[in-house]
């Protein structure tokens, strides 16, 4: 799963900074945590902080950077643990959407606070979730499979969403289960995007 952060006092300020942010901006949201609060945070001083973040969007970018790389990171490697194919997809997930400190997805919720009112969240976006695509075509053999990933892809997005509302992770991960397989069996010889 991947764990929490926390600050490093012993860090470099704008690592701290970072740190920080990526704790409070996904346990609180980015809307609701003040710069004030990262300052605090990371334990760093009004002008260290615009030193290294020239504002609060130059940061949340940053944010969605390091965010990306840890999760896909994440997820490849817990899908290699589970096995590598499409049955893996389900119980890597797991290991996510049962942990404690699971907030949702930190795209999905930036662009949810943001919409259109940033732009540079809507790419990071819009790249994390073509990345998680891609990592789980890994897991697809033959013809089809980009398709069948995207398919996937979305029904995880739908799942991250329902456990992220309250309901049971197991149930919604039973779902999910169901599904990919219902995806995997049919074939798709046609890419239908094109």
């Amino acid at each position: 799963m991947i764990e929490e952060i926390s600050v490093d006092a012993e860090a470099p300020a704008r690592q701290r900074i970072l740190q920080a942010a990526q704790r409070l901006f996904y346990r609180d949201g980015v809307r609701a945590t003040g710069t004030n609060a990262l300052i605090s945070e990371a334990r760093v001083t009004k002008v260290t902080f615009y030193r290294h973040f020239a504002s609060k969007d130059v940061l949340v970018a940053a944010f969605l950077q390091q965010r990306h790389a840890r999760w896909i990171g994440w997820f490849e490697q817990a899908l290699v643990r589970h096995g590598s194919g499409t049955a893996a997809i389900v119980p890597a997930l797991g290991e996510w959407l049962t942990s404690a400190g699971f907030r949702g997805c930190a795209f999905l919720n930036s662009v949810g606070e943001y919409g259109e009112a940033l732009v540079s969240v809507n790419t990071a976006a819009r790249e994390h979730k073509r990345d998680m695509v891609a990592a789980v075509a890994a897991c697809i053999e033959g013809e089809g499979a980009q398709a069948q990933a995207r398919q996937i892809a979305l029904a995880i997005d739908g799942a991250i969403m329902r456990v992220q509302s309250g309901e049971p992770a197991h149930a919604v991960l039973a779902d999910l289960d169901a599904l990919i397989a219902c995806l995997t069996a049919k074939r798709y010889p046609l890419d239908r995007r094109a």
